[in-house]
């Protein structure tokens, strides 16, 4: 077998592995969940708010806007936001307060709706991964009646499924070893034609 199909063959390997995992998430469903409190720029709102009508909501754990990790993800997700919302319900928590959260979400033309837990028991409770502290990723909620179920969640971290990034560098050969994103990617030139003076980088 060529490398080339090598390639192919662990590509179509990886699209089986997807299609099993949908399957799986579609058929589970975990415990009732409280209807946690949650702080915006328009004052306090709950769990249950955040479905605005819908029955299905999905909420982005970012850890804030001191991770440029987290900022890369949301960056690619935001793209998708109408996307997403003509399924189902979806916001940014973080536990940034509100003012920061929109002033860094603005700088970036992030679409979300945003919502701080403040990282208190939401956090604490609700971890994309057991026992870790503010990690990225994303839980799936479904309400039915005045009950919300927590049907799925996932982790983000370099390499992953959830970030295109990862995918593409990967067709050249580069992985998350290789490459740590950024706020910006502007490079001061050598020489400034203005002089330099009161250069914010």
């Amino acid at each position: 077998m060529s490398t080339l199909e090598e390639i192919q063959q662990v590509e179509r390997q990886l699209g089986e592995l997807q299609k099993k995992l949908v399957a799986l998430r579609r058929d589970y469903r975990g415990a009732a969940v409280p209807d946690y409190t949650f702080t915006t720029l328009g004052g306090q709102v709950t769990l249950r708010d955040l479905f605005a009508g819908r029955d299905k909501l999905l909420l982005i754990h970012n850890m804030g806007q001191g991770c440029r990790y987290c900022t890369l993800w949301a960056d690619g997700f935001n793209g998708l936001v109408p996307h997403l919302e003509s399924v189902v319900s979806l916001a940014l928590v973080s536990k940034d307060p509100p003012e920061l959260q929109r002033r860094f979400a603005s700088g970036r033309g992030w679409r979300f709706r945003l919502a701080s837990h403040g990282g208190g028991t939401y956090l604490s409770e609700q971890s994309v991964s057991a026992g870790a502290d503010n990690m990225p990723g994303a839980v799936l909620y479904e309400r039915e009646g005045d009950k919300v179920y927590r049907k799925n969640s996932c982790v983000f971290g370099p390499g992953d499924i959830y970030c295109a990034m990862w995918s593409l560098l990967g067709l050249a050969g580069l992985g998350e070893q290789d490459w740590t994103p950024q706020f910006s990617y502007w490079q001061r030139p050598r020489q400034l034609k203005d002089g330099g003076e009161n250069l914010i980088e």
